[in-house]
């Protein structure tokens, strides 16, 4: 039996999906795009009836004003795609975009995002995390740790392990600190670099995301390690952020010389 579940691990590996992310990347993606958008759209769907919309007419003006600029200058496959922005009323400094055109920003972030700039350095930071197909490999990368760590418990029932339980535990807290953490600090930071060429692309001041880092962190408080955390700390994100603002402004300049100036307020 644990045979068979480390060959079906093995051939998981050899046949799925490979790919590379906009900055170059290789990535696991087991899902095809089209899987991705319906879970994303139900995902969507769900929210809409869960949670309550925001029906300020000029938030959703401002909100769909920054979300067009930045779609704009999306890849085309992504640019010709019907895309739902929705603002709703919560009041957590948040945003997020899903598989299938869907953008959700939350009214809690317009108190921290101070201006458009600041609004597109978290918009297409989120946008960054769809295009570069990081909900495929989340998703991918769960589905082959349930796999190992099926195989682990197999082998361990056949040899009668003496307290198998909390080794299995502890399988699964390594893991999730060795992997899956990690993982997704890498494609914050991803997202992060996907974002801020995408709003100098469509003409924003590229300063505005370290402006709006250094705003999240003022109004962050306490944070876990981030060792612990899913999140790069907002000074490893200013710092990756300046890292590349020599690029982003010759962008933003050339956006503007050809005509790209957005006015979203």
């Amino acid at each position: 039996m644990n045979k068979k579940i480390m060959a079906a691990v093995a051939i998981a590996v050899t046949l799925m999906g490979c790919k590379t992310s906009p900055t170059g990347r290789t990535q696991i993606a087991l899902y095809s795009e089209q899987k991705m958008d319906e879970m994303g759209t139900a995902s969507f769907e769900q929210m809409k009836q869960e949670q309550t919309i925001e029906q300020n007419a000029k938030t959703n003006r401002y909100v769909q004003c920054v979300a067009d600029a930045l779609i704009a200058q999306l890849p085309v496959q992504y640019a010709q795609q019907q895309w739902e922005v929705v603002v709703f009323k919560e009041p957590s400094a948040n945003a997020f975009a899903l598989p299938g055109g869907k953008i959700g920003v939350h009214t809690g972030l317009l108190s921290v995002a101070k201006d458009q700039h600041q609004l597109a350095a978290v918009m297409g930071h989120e946008v960054g995390h769809v295009i570069a197909q990081h909900a495929n490999e989340r998703v991918s990368q769960n589905s082959l740790l349930q796999i190992g760590l099926q195989a682990g418990n197999v082998a361990l029932e056949m040899g009668n392990v003496q307290y198998r339980n909390a080794i299995m535990q502890g399988l699964g807290l390594g893991a999730q600190y060795g992997v899956m953490l990690p993982f997704s600090r890498s494609h914050e930071s991803e997202a992060d670099v996907i974002g801020l060429d995408l709003m100098a692309k469509a003409g924003f001041n590229p300063q505005g995301a370290v402006e709006l880092w250094q705003n999240m962190d003022k109004a962050g408080g306490e944070r876990p390690a981030e060792f612990l955390s899913t999140h790069p700390s907002p000074e490893n994100r200013i710092a990756l952020l300046q890292s590349k603002m020599t690029q982003a402004n010759s962008k933003a300049a050339e956006a503007k010389r050809q005509g790209r100036n957005p006015v979203c307020k």
